[in-house]
């Protein structure tokens, strides 16, 4: 053998080895889900199976939130979405969104700025993460023909990573300099978006951006005006493709393989369709318009904003993370609830030398009859020029230590404020703080929302 021998056969090794490292090698898995001879079979690789598994497993849910606390609306400003939470449950969905999305470096100066009020919108993420959190909701309240109860949580998508691992935007092609003669026609460019296969290799714009109707075959035999071209039907070829890589499963898993249109097949077509439609209706409504939101380095080539397709959320399996239900331990995500009825505020009553002032859950305003009552107060310090009023706010032993006392501090004020309409001056009003934290009551108990007055 020469040496052009050798190095024809030492290449024609390398080809034929990169060739078979395509190839999955035995023993596989099949499972017959039709009439034999009809081609309904699935077949896996039990050793991708088990990797895909590896890689789509739920985190543990974050510890459940204590009861009793006041609405995240009474303590924190410009809440827009999660405005039926309470202030521990809308604590404890904040920790959950910074492990599933946040990088480890940043956790809440993702979206806040740190020394910035949390109110503001100082940074685009703030804007974006609650967009995403209205359009998750929508998802688990209005696509459950698709979603079921199962639902979806941030952390479908991103699996704890700022920007999620599949996504898409406008693909231009690859640039050619051959001229028009010389175009690629949107295919024949080994794109992994269609399995690398000899297809349009942006099959998302027209159907998961557009409206353009998914269809092979005419519903009559020999048409005339055919409604989808030879290359509107190799771009569904290229749709089915990715759907096929998106989910794990070939196209038996949605089709019945002696008649692909006919719908006398599998459930998870009819699935699929409305997970079709929901994807387009997530990037119409959600995710497009984030265009002017997002800085120029998070637009793709053409300009447009990143979007969801079937990999967004399922990432190889055919249920997101193995069918995990995540939302029963984060409900806020689901539909949104109604508000519970507020206990009735009790009134306030004097108690020795003492007054005291109940108030509502997350409330700062003073009851109707809490003047009137203070009246014995104001009897006593305008009897005595030298005496002075003590004002003590209590708040709940749960939830945000912060932001319960910041409430309670509050509620303190508005007692002083009616002691000065009543013609007390106010340096004669001081505000004290409870010695004994370690009293404050948990829960709804009205002693959790209370303010004690005293004349000394």
């Amino acid at each position: 053998m020469n040496a052009n021998t050798s190095r024809l056969a030492a290449a024609a090794g390398v080809a034929a080895a990169l060739l078979l490292a395509g190839c999955e090698r035995p023993p596989m898995e099949s499972t017959q889900q039709g009439f034999r001879g009809t081609g309904m079979v699935d077949i896996q690789n039990p050793r991708i199976l088990a990797a895909r598994a590896a890689a789509n497993v739920a985190p543990a849910p974050t510890p459940p939130a204590e009861p009793g606390s006041p609405p995240a609306t009474s303590v924190y400003k410009n809440v827009q979405v999660l405005t039926d939470l309470s202030v521990n449950d809308f604590n404890r969905l904040m920790v959950a969104i910074t492990t599933w999305v946040a990088p480890p470096d940043k956790a809440c100066l993702y979206c806040h700025v740190e020394g910035k009020d949390l109110s503001e919108d100082n940074l685009y993420t703030k804007v974006v993460a609650r967009r995403m959190l209205q359009m998750t909701r929508h998802i688990n309240a209005d696509w459950k023909k698709h979603v079921a109860d199962t639902g979806v949580t941030c952390y479908t998508c991103h699996r704890g990573q700022a920007v999620p691992a599949n996504y898409w935007t406008a693909d231009p092609g690859p640039r050619t300099t051959r001229g028009l003669a010389g175009s690629r026609a949107g295919q024949n460019a080994a794109a992994q978006s269609v399995a690398l296969a000899s297809l349009p290799y942006d099959p998302f714009s027209p159907f998961l951006g557009g409206a353009q109707q998914i269809r092979v075959l005419a519903p009559q035999a020999l048409p005339n005006g055919h409604e989808a071209s030879i290359q509107q039907t190799e771009a569904t070829y290229g749709l089915m493709m990715h759907i096929s890589q998106a989910l794990g499963e070939n196209c038996t898993f949605c089709h019945n393989s002696r008649s692909f249109a006919s719908w006398e097949g599998p459930p998870t077509r009819a699935t699929a369709w409305y997970g079709i439609r929901m994807v387009r209706d997530l990037n119409a409504h959600y995710l497009e318009p984030l265009g002017k939101t997002y800085p120029a380095e998070r637009l793709g080539p053409l300009g447009d904003a990143p979007k969801a397709n079937c990999a967004t959320c399922h990432q190889g399996m055919h249920k997101p993370l193995g069918g995990a239900n995540m939302l029963k331990d984060y409900p806020a995500l689901a539909a949104v609830g109604k508000v519970a009825v507020a206990a009735p505020v009790p009134e306030p009553v004097v108690v020795g030398e003492m007054v005291v002032v109940y108030f509502g859950v997350g409330s700062a305003a003073l009851h109707d009859a809490a003047p009137k009552t203070l009246t014995t107060i104001v009897a006593k310090l305008k009897a005595d020029p030298r005496a002075k009023a003590t004002v003590s706010g209590y708040h709940s032993a749960t939830g945000d230590a912060a932001a319960n006392q910041e409430l309670a501090k509050n509620r303190a004020v508005a007692v002083r404020d009616a002691l000065k309409v009543a013609g007390i001056a106010e340096e004669r009003v001081v505000l004290v703080k409870p010695i004994a934290v370690q009293a404050n009551v948990a829960g709804e108990d009205p002693q959790a929302r209370r303010v004690e007055v005293t004349v000394k």
